[in-house]
């Protein structure tokens, strides 16, 4: 059956990392559904790497790709240190690319405190855009590791920021000219294109703060949006969920462009957005605590046993093996 554009479907996927051996003691957490990244024991901590392309993004993708791969790290509760880029050019592009790439990785990782350690670039036969791949490598002190699989049947699922946010960023990077052809308003696309910036699609801070208050699991809704997101956070923990679609917070600017392509925002590409699943009588405490710092929280639902499915209100949450903005393309 051919692929479409997008991720594996965990089907495909599950029966691949069954063929993975388990040959080093050392390697705590290795490949799993839910799981994105790798935690390594050495000596009196745990070392932490991650790799993720961009490959929808062309505006800025130097600064995302810094981005999404420190958020991995942060949800395992890791503090993001060195970074490593693969650069695949298609020919024909103009020679400034390589120099604007690396100055937006650079730029990204000085202000996050992160070392660029090195990578490799190559003009590539067969593309039609630039393609990144960044290897993130972070550290975590032992008691500060979020493992996965410590979620707890009742505890409660909490929002950050907003979705789609990263979407809603491509959409109007993207499809700027086309979108205000179609009359939607330029103020509206021109906050969009800022939602990479402003809220920002780091997450590192809030989930330092999660960390911090003693949370069960962070995820970060990336490719397949919150929809997917919680199917992973699910799958990785052995649970079930049940979400209110109206506690969602959905970004009136993000409904706006998804609504203009027919895209399903719960499906779209949600970097930005924290999902975060902790005990009960902490929830309030660390929402007070975020939303103290600016940033938007919202409490959405709530962890169940495996049972009861993975629920938007009464109807099985919908599953996005492909994202909504490959329609874009």
């Amino acid at each position: 059956m051919p692929l479409r554009a997008g991720k594996l479907s965990p089907e495909l996927l599950k029966r691949i990392i069954e063929r993975v051996p388990a040959l080093d003691p050392r390697v705590l957490v290795g490949p799993a559904i839910g799981q994105d990244a790798t935690v390594i024991e050495m000596a009196d901590r745990y070392l932490v790497a991650k790799t993720d392309p961009i490959t929808f993004a062309t505006d800025e993708m130097g600064w995302y790709v810094v981005q999404v791969n420190a958020n991995d790290l942060a949800c395992l509760g890791a503090q993001p240190r060195w970074f490593m880029l693969t650069s695949l050019l298609p020919e024909g592009c103009d020679e400034r690319l390589p120099e604007l790439l690396a100055d937006q990785v650079l730029g990204a990782c000085a202000e996050s405190g992160i070392a660029f350690v090195g990578g490799h670039t190559e003009v590539t036969l067969g593309l039609d855009r630039p393609l990144l791949c960044g290897t993130m490598l972070g550290e975590a002190a032992r008691d500060s590791l979020v493992r996965p699989g410590c979620a707890r049947d009742g505890d409660v699922l909490l929002l950050t920021k907003g979705v789609p946010l990263e979407g809603a960023a491509i959409i109007a990077r993207e499809k700027e000219s086309e979108l205000l052809a179609r009359g939607v308003d330029r103020d509206i696309v021109q906050r969009a294109r800022m939602f990479l910036h402003q809220p920002g699609i780091s997450i590192v801070r809030e989930a330092q703060m999660a960390v911090r208050a003693g949370v069960r699991a962070l995820h970060d809704p990336t490719e397949g949006g919150l929809a997917t997101a919680v199917w992973e956070l699910c799958e990785a923990n052995g649970l079930g969920a049940q979400v209110r679609r109206e506690a969602i917070p959905l970004l009136a600017e993000a409904r706006t462009l998804c609504e203009a392509y027919a895209l399903d925002p719960l499906g779209t590409i949600a970097s930005g957005a924290l999902l975060i699943a902790i005990e009960a009588a902490k929830a309030d405490t660390l929402r007070q605590a975020i939303q103290s710092v600016g940033i938007d929280c919202a409490v959405i639902g709530m962890l169940v046993d495996s049972k009861k499915g993975v629920r938007l209100d009464d109807e099985p949450m919908p599953r996005f093996d492909a994202d909504e903005i490959t329609k874009l393309y």
